[in-house]
């Protein structure tokens, strides 16, 4: 395109700056898309119709680029990330080069400990009592359900965090890519009680491992991590048939691991009042937000960190 420069003369900076916009002179060298004139049509006939008379920027531009996500990544190797709706609770690492759908929650995180820490059942427990659900699955909202966990303290520095997070996460990538089989049908196949397969019941114990350094993390070494094949509501067996029910913690421990978290998260936050940093920034990595709900379950009211 006719910009009025030459290439040959602009600094780096704003030769970089041409590239990023998508517009550079006539004596650029480089491909440019009109160098593909078919893709090109294809972009122009799909694209161009529908957003040239309401897009802010060039019509070939991302409308919201999200440019303070691409900022925080800047010097990453890969993220961590989950879909933003999903039935099963699966997290996986990602490229940093990559250009993420908007269905997807990315975290700027790239160590085991991390993974471990939100992939357990403990992050799982608390995130799916925050937030609302689209039919079975767990919507996820980072407000809701990552800003107010609280994080075991000094967790970055937990060995038994890195190390229990590597082994369950090589081990579901090598299952995965064997078997030829996304985190859906893996996870489909997890939570199938009448699935034997000598790896899904490896990957079951894996996970329980992963929870139990989660809970060691806590200091709550009491808690029991034994799982069962347990629905969220009652239900008719012989009508349930053979369904997929969720592996999981029987309610009574549920119950105890989220009361446990919701007292914490009304320590830190009391915490956070007294020091003056409610509200601000200048927060540790393992703070949460207040939250000030009752939990109601079949055992009754649990927990209210803000009693009338």
């Amino acid at each position: 395109m006719g910009l009025g420069q030459k290439w040959r003369d602009a600094s780096e900076t704003q030769q970089q700056d041409w590239i990023r916009d998508g517009e550079v002179p006539l004596d650029y060298s480089g491909p440019v898309a009109a160098d593909w004139p078919q893709l090109l049509s294809i972009v122009e006939d799909r694209v161009h119709g529908k957003r040239a008379s309401h897009s802010t920027a060039h019509w070939w531009h991302f409308e919201r680029p999200r440019k303070e996500l691409y900022e925080r990544l800047i010097g990453l190797e890969r993220v961590l990330t989950i879909c933003r709706v999903s039935h099963y609770w699966g997290f996986a690492f990602l490229s940093s080069g990559m250009v993420y759908a908007d269905s997807l929650i990315v975290f700027p995180f790239t160590d085991y400990a991390a993974f471990c820490l939100i992939q357990s059942r403990t992050h799982e427990l608390w995130s799916r009592f925050c937030v609302s659900s689209m039919k079975d699955d767990l919507r996820y909202t980072p407000s809701d359900c990552f800003e107010t966990f609280p994080f075991p303290g000094n967790w970055e520095n937990r060995v038994s965090l890195e190390h229990v997070g590597t082994e369950y996460y090589e081990f579901r990538a090598t299952l995965m890519v064997h078997n030829n089989e996304g985190i859906t049908k893996t996870y489909n196949r997890f939570h199938d009680p009448y699935e034997n397969d000598p790896e899904i019941a490896e990957l079951r114990r894996l996970h329980t491992a992963m929870d139990q350094a989660v809970l060691d993390a806590y200091g709550w070494t009491d808690i029991p991590t034994d799982c069962e094949f347990l629905l969220d509501y009652e239900i008719d067996e012989e009508t349930w048939g053979k369904k997929k029910k969720p592996y999981r913690w029987p309610d009574a421990v549920r119950d105890e691991v989220l009361a446990r978290l919701l007292e914490l998260n009304a320590q830190r936050a009391a915490e956070e009042v007294r020091a003056g940093l409610a509200g601000s920034q200048e927060t540790s990595p393992d703070r949460a937000s207040r939250v000030t709900p009752v939990i109601t379950t079949r055992s009754g009211t649990l927990w209210d960190p803000v009693p009338e």
